[in-house]
C-alpha cells in the first residue's frame, strides 16, 4: 500500500485515469438501458472493491433476435484491451446467469461459443487486466424463450453415452499470422431445470500446447448449449498438436489430442 494512501484515494485515482484514456470508455452508468439488474450482477460476480468501468474495446458479439433460444451464439473478444487475465460471461435474466469463465493463458482474450438463453437478456463480460481493473460490456439479445427449461436432445438418446466426452476439432491459420482452433465436445449440457433431468454440463476444459503449457482454461456453467462448440485463437502457431483436457460435473473425463 502507498504510504498515506487510502484505499478509496487509490481506487478514484484508478478510475480517474481510465475516464481520462480516452473516447473508448464508456461513462459509469450501464450503457444497456434495459440492463435494471446490472447491480445484482456487480455485487454477484465482481469484488466489492474492484475499479469496474464500462469499456467499448470489450467486444460481445451476438445476435439481436436469437432465432434459437437453445443454441445462441456469441463470442467475446477483449483483444484491445493489454494483459488480460481473466473474463466473467453471465446473462442478467437467465435463470441460471453464470455462462463461462475463462483465463487466456498463451491465447488470445477472445472465445467464441453457444449458450442457451430462457428470455431476452444482456450477455454481458467482464475481462480483468493485469491492474486489477474490471473491463465491461455487453450486448442486448431479444430471443422467444424457454432456452434453459428444455431438455436437451441428447438426454433422450443412448447413443451420447457412447461419445460422451468425445472431442472433435480443426486448427487453421490466421490472416494475421496466428492460428485458430475450433473444439467440439459430445455433451448433453444439460441445466437441471427440465422437470426430472439432473444438471450435467462441462465443469472444466483446458487447452495447452504439445509440451502441456496452458493456452486456456475454461470454467463451465449449465447455460452453456448442448454438444458446446468453442473457437480459440493463438497469437502464433504451436509446434506440434495441442492437448484437451476437463471433466464434467459428474466427474467424468475429457481427454484429446488434436492435430494439425
Amino acid at each position: 500500500m502507498t504510504p498515506g494512501k487510502a484505499p478509496g484515494a487509490r481506487l478514484g485515482a484508478v478510475l480517474l485515469a481510465l475516464l481520462l484514456a480516452g473516447p473508448a470508455l464508456a461513462a459509469a452508468t450501464d450503457p444497456l438501458a434495459n440492463g435494471a439488474r446490472w447491480e445484482d450482477m456487480r455485487r454477484e460476480f465482481l469484488p466489492a472493491d474492484a475499479a469496474v468501468v464500462f469499456d467499448a474495446r470489450v467486444k460481445v458479439i451476438a445476435p439481436i433476435s436469437a432465432e434459437n433460444a437453445l443454441n445462441v451464439p456469441v463470442t467475446v473478444d477483449a483483444t484491445a484491451l493489454a494483459q488480460v487475465e481473466d473474463v466473467i460471461v453471465f446473462a442478467d435474466n437467465n435463470p441460471i446467469v453464470r455462462i463461462l469463465r475463462f483465463q487466456p493463458d498463451g491465447a488470445l482474450p477472445v472465445l467464441g461459443f453457444r449458450v442457451k438463453l430462457q428470455q431476452s437478456t444482456p450477455v454481458r463480460a467482464a475481462a480483468r487486466t493485469a491492474d486489477g481493473v474490471w473491463h465491461v460490456a455487453g450486448a442486448w439479445v431479444n430471443t422467444t424463450g424457454g432456452g434453459c427449461t428444455l431438455p436437451s436432445t441428447g438426454s433422450a438418446s443412448p447413443a451420447w453415452q457412447k461419445q460422451l466426452n468425445a472431442v472433435s476439432s480443426r486448427v487453421w491459420p490466421r490472416q494475421d499470422g496466428g492460428e485458430r482452433i475450433r473444439l467440439r465436445v459430445v455433451h448433453p449440457e444439460d441445466t437441471g431445470l427440465a422437470a426430472g433431468i439432473p444438471a450435467f454440463y462441462i465443469e472444466a476444459l483446458q487447452l495447452a500446447d504439445s509440451d502441456g503449457r496452458s493456452l486456456l482454461r475454461i470454467q463451465g456453467f449449465e447455460p452453456i448449449a448442448e454438444n458446446p462448440v468453442f473457437t480459440v485463437d493463438l497469437p502464433a502457431p504451436r509446434r506440434g498438436g495441442y492437448r484437451v483436457s476437463g471433466h464434467d460435473n459428474n466427474g467424468n473425463a475429457i481427454a484429446a489430442t488434436v492435430e494439425k
